[in-house]
């Protein structure tokens, strides 16, 4: 079966300017605003002895406070690149990786792992390292938050043939032989009816599956504001 790789959106010329300057048109009241990021690392012993090294790089957000002129709007556009890499006596059959992010509307999203929960909007029911989102097909998140509501979704859009020839959409990416990556490049968070403060934060979430064990893991990445 052939896949076709994910195609992430090309950066535009703003976007180059913007990593080249920092800022558009200093001075302008809604003046885009670039941020480089520090990505994420955990690594992680299994039950079996397997070593899950997991880390993001390369991660920065572009930044409008205001795309539709009012405080309600915000826009930012993401970039970065996950790694896995597995080690140990156990042969690594693979996994998937899936990478998204968590949008806050006045809520704390700076919790490091699913004991600090965002109130409303994300399952963490499934445990410490599994986070259950609501995915955004399309590669992207274009979402509407009230104040204390906080959403999550996958920012991957694969494109592969079902098993009827039809096509077909998946947020994950796998990986085989002990190690993969997946990047992303301005991919879109547009975030409306936040009159308050608003947090983003990068997660990768990987299933892990060796001879002897199948399990999930996420690193997290440091929330940055919308504005």
């Amino acid at each position: 079966m052939n896949i076709r790789k994910t195609v992430a959106r090309a950066a535009g010329i703003g976007a180059v300017a913007t990593a080249a300057l920092g800022l558009f048109s200093t001075g302008a009241a809604n003046a885009d605003t670039f941020m480089p990021l520090p990505g994420a690392d955990l690594t992680k012993t299994l039950s079996d002895g397997t070593v899950v090294h997991l880390w993001v790089d390369g991660e920065s957000a572009n930044i409008n406070p205001s795309m539709g002129s009012t405080p309600l709007h915000r826009n930012a556009w993401v970039s970065g690149t996950a790694h896995i890499q597995l080690s140990g006596n156990n042969a690594a059959v693979g996994g998937i990786i899936r990478p998204g992010y968590v949008v806050g509307c006045q809520v704390n999203i700076s919790g490091g792992d699913a004991s600090a929960q965002p109130s409303v909007g994300v399952d963490w029911s499934k445990g410490q390292n599994s986070v259950a989102v609501t995915p955004s097909m399309g590669g992207g998140g274009n979402l509407t938050l009230g104040p204390g509501v906080a959403q999550a979704f996958y920012i991957l859009d694969r494109e592969a043939p079902d098993d009827y020839g039809n096509e077909s959409h998946s947020t994950k990416n796998p990986f085989h032989n002990g190690s993969g990556s997946v990047a992303w490049s301005d991919e879109t968070i547009g975030l409306t009816g936040c009159a308050g403060y608003a947090q983003a934060r990068n997660f990768v979430s990987v299933e892990v599956e060796t001879d002897n064990v199948i399990t999930w893991t996420t690193v997290w990445g440091q929330p940055f504001s919308l504005g």
